[in-house]
């Protein structure tokens, strides 16, 4: 598998929801990390993953809550920041799902402009089609990035592997 979606996979892994589901699947996504050839993006993902086995898992489910459910400005929906007009954000959502069906996927748990369910769907596709979709949830990710800079979470090295991989696709 190309390394661009082994990266976006971990790093929409470590967006997820900690579930029971997710918590068996972390030794897994740990050593995809762990084989990574981008030493930047191994070095962020197993420094997340240390973080993460620093709380037991009913606290790390209680800092996932608080941060990202409870958390207007720290949401990991792309089309409720900067909520000011309905219509817009309505017509930005249906842009998301355009991207799943254009591709050949519906979502059926979730929204399309949750944020680990597009990395998902950059993974599956081809180098040129990932960066469309990169690019499309770029303004976005920018603005979470802001976000998570000033709520001070250590999950903004992410977004940064998710925008340099974004710009690094187009230069492929």
């Amino acid at each position: 598998m190309d390394e661009y979606k082994i990266t976006l996979k971990i790093a929409a892994f470590l967006l997820e929801y900690p579930d029971e589901a997710w918590w068996a699947e972390f030794p897994e996504y740990r050593a995809a990390a762990q084989d990574l050839k981008t030493p930047q993006s191994r070095e962020v993902f197993l420094d997340l993953f240390d973080y993460v086995e620093h709380f037991d898992r009913n606290e790390y489910e209680r800092e996932y809550v608080r941060k990202f459910d409870f958390s207007q400005n720290t949401n990991l929906y792309l089309t409720t920041h900067n909520r000011t007009d309905f219509g817009k954000q309505s017509n930005e959502m249906l842009d998301y799902k355009k991207l799943f069906l254009e591709n050949g996927f519906d979502l059926q748990k979730e929204l399309p402009d949750y944020l680990p369910a597009v990395l998902e769907l950059a993974a599956t596709v081809e180098p040129v089609q990932a960066k469309k979709i990169l690019d499309t949830a770029r303004p976005k990710i920018e603005l979470l990035r802001d976000r998570f800079i000033e709520a001070k979470l250590p999950q903004v090295f992410l977004l940064d592997i998710i925008l340099f991989l974004g710009t690094s696709l187009a230069s492929s």
